[in-house]
């Protein structure tokens, strides 16, 4: 019987075109699953087999678990029970007793075969995707085999694909026999079908369309940095190039725009802005808002996000139909854009004067001539007045020493005073406030001071009254007041 199986697992493995060792490992699982069967279902059955001469032995096992861990007697057994079998037996380890091998013969080869075929199907499935992965193609091209519940399962070679509903491009209607390109999104090596999971709708399908066209790419003489798309419509892409000698974006454009036309037409007429990659943010988002022409930028580093100023007559392109255009245009940089006209521009920078014009003379007792003046050389906070330096203040034409000096000790002051009050603020505050995600000591000493001491407090507030009593933007807010609210769902459910 040994060489019989021997020979058996030979000519699987050969036929299968899998490594003997899984046919053995499949064997094994079936030979188990029938002494269950002849046992217990609920056993647990190891099989062993002598890879050289083909014997096999049979064992029965038990896991062992804390005593009052153990739910099933039939595959698992108590620590103390355990170690009156084998003393030095630890928690996971298992208990074994040699079983009467079965007899392969008597079961036959049918009652193990479905299991064998199901491992061995596996086995297949693993190495046919392992040898697509060694070719490491992100650009799926293969034929629609069937449409399943508006998803597309694509035969690629050997192998087959999924690409959902989801990942098409709107209003493309895929038929079977249909020839389709996609990028590789995710492998999902649980999945009974089909484990390729493909997108068309993804910025990186564009980017790997462009390499196919554009043999510099590949070259390494350019690189597309950055996409965005709104598939079916529009998308930017961002190129730079690595050769001074070689155009970016008429490389890409190809010659009377044969490139550009190829993605496009792939795309289902998706229309591609290229711009230029700059490595400075303002350049990028100047590039990327085109054609509307920008009049100014101010960068908040901050909060990753731009105020761009741009004429009333620009203001609609920038912005695009249904704000497409500048919807792609933050997606692409990774900054929040904020589009304004000049008038709302000098509008806010006269608010955020005003405002800190107000801190100035109130926490500095210095008259409004002598705030201005601060605002205007740049100035918008006490830390850069009393730590920015020295150097750099006394070369305020209007200010001698003595009185760069003095406000600078005055702004020390304040802040150190600030710092105090703060700490006996937050004397006040319970921890499940302090250690809440996205809460610090400035904040919640500040929230302490309007009374608001506890997770709860937080929680009863309005966006509005939290963003009015502590200055930070609605967004931060609205965060801040749904975690802290979290516990009150938890505690229903």
């Amino acid at each position: 019987m040994s060489r019989e199986l021997l020979l058996l697992v030979d000519a699987l493995a050969r036929e299968k075109n899998v490594d003997k060792d899984i046919v053995f490992t499949a064997l094994e699982m079936a030979l188990a699953q029938a002494t269950k069967k002849r046992i217990n279902d609920e056993a647990d059955v190891r099989v062993e087999i002598d890879r050289e001469t083909g014997e096999y032995e049979s064992f029965r096992r038990w896991l062992v678990l804390p005593d009052d861990q153990v739910d099933n007697d039939e595959s698992q057994i108590g620590l103390i029970d355990a170690r009156e079998q084998l003393s030095d037996v630890q928690e996971g380890d298992y208990i074994e007793e040699d079983l009467e091998p079965i007899d392969f013969g008597r079961i036959g080869a049918q009652a193990a075969k479905q299991v064998i075929l199901q491992k061995i199907r596996d086995a297949e499935r693993e190495q046919v995707l392992n040898d697509f992965l060694e070719r490491k193609e992100h650009l799926v091209t293969g034929t629609v085999k069937r449409m399943e519940r508006g998803n597309a399962i694509i035969e690629a070679g050997r192998i087959e694909a999924l690409l959902p509903r989801d990942q098409m491009i709107p209003k493309e209607n895929l038929r079977p026999g249909d020839r389709v390109r996609a990028w590789l999104m995710k492998i999902d090596r649980q999945a009974r079908g089909p484990q390729l999971i493909l997108s068309r709708t993804a910025p990186q399908f564009i980017m790997k369309l462009f390499e196919l066209e554009v043999p510099e790419i590949e070259d390494g003489l350019l690189e597309i940095k950055a996409a965005a798309r709104d598939p079916g419509v529009r998308a930017k892409i961002a190129v730079k190039s690595n050769d001074p000698r070689v155009d970016p974006i008429g490389t890409c454009v190809g010659m009377r725009g044969s490139r550009v036309t190829a993605v496009t037409n792939e795309l289902a007429g998706e229309r591609v802005d290229i711009v230029l990659w700059s490595a400075d943010p303002a350049q990028l988002v100047i590039g990327a808002l085109a054609p509307a022409e920008v009049s100014s930028i101010v960068v908040d580093e901050e909060k990753h996000a731009m105020d761009v100023v741009i004429d009333e007559n620009n203001l609609a392109i920038a912005i695009g139909r249904g704000g497409q255009n500048v919807r792609l245009a933050t997606e692409m940089t990774g900054w929040t854009i904020n589009l304004m006209t000049l008038e709302e521009s000098a509008q806010k920078q006269q608010q955020e004067s005003a405002t800190t014009r107000q801190l100035f003379m109130e926490k500095l007792d210095v008259d409004e001539e002598v705030a201005d003046i601060l605002i205007d050389e740049g100035f918008s906070t006490l830390e850069e007045i009393a730590y920015v330096p020295l150097a750099e203040m006394l070369e305020i034409a209007a200010f001698d020493e003595a009185t760069v000096n003095e406000l600078r000790e005055r702004s020390r002051n304040v802040l150190l005073t600030e710092a105090i009050v703060d700490e006996e603020q937050l004397e006040k505050v319970q921890d499940d406030l302090l250690e809440l995600e996205g809460m610090d000591k400035p904040l919640a000493a500040r929230l302490a001071k309007n009374g608001v001491c506890t997770r709860d407090d937080l929680a009863d507030l309005a966006v509005d009254e939290l963003t009015e009593m502590t200055g930070i933007d609605e967004d931060r807010a609205k965060a801040l007041i749904t975690t802290a609210r979290a516990h009150w769902f938890a505690e229903e459910e």
